[in-house]
């Protein structure tokens, strides 16, 4: 199989779980980010724990961890995993010029096994972006989820991926 194909569709063009069963274990980590833009406003009241629905970057940071854990129930093809380690850091970025504010989100993710953790970090990022939201949006309807990317693997046949700035 090149490089190029979907592995997740068999030789009909079907949908399938790929099989990881002859795949070596290793040692697999993945970091994704994201952001969430929203007005200065809206992240003065974050960074004073002024929001109405609570801390919003505890509950943002725990619903990424509990989405990492989750994704094979949210993506039909992932296989579950025993995570090693999940860690979210959420950092507050004050507006720039032209630039709004934002929460810049990061998520690390780590497991030893057959297939890597990329989605689970994705995931991660996409549920503490969601949860931001959520617990933002009576405040500011205008937030907007952007740039949610895999930023860096380590680990398998194919080894150490960095995103390109």
């Amino acid at each position: 199989m090149s490089e190029h194909e979907l592995t997740h569709l068999d030789a009909a063009g079907r949908a399938r779980m790929v099989d990881v069963g002859e795949k070596d274990s290793t040692r697999r980590e993945a970091v994704a980010r994201g952001a969430v833009l929203m007005q200065p406003a809206t992240l003065e009241l974050i960074v004073a724990g002024g929001m109405p629905k609570g801390d919003v970057l505890a509950v943002a940071r725990v619903a990424g961890i509990m989405a990492a854990k989750r994704t094979p129930d949210l993506i039909p093809l992932c296989h579950p995993l025993m995570l090693t380690h999940v860690a979210l850091e959420l950092t507050p970025k004050a507006a720039a010029g032209a630039d709004g504010a934002a929460v810049l989100i990061e998520a690390t993710v780590r497991t030893t096994g057959k297939t890597g953790v990329e989605m689970e970090a994705l995931t991660a990022v996409s549920a503490a972006a969601l949860t931001i939201y959520d617990m933002c949006k009576a405040v500011d309807r205008q937030m907007r989820i952007s740039d949610i990317r895999l930023a860096q693997k380590r680990g398998g046949k194919s080894g150490e991926w960095i995103l390109e700035s």
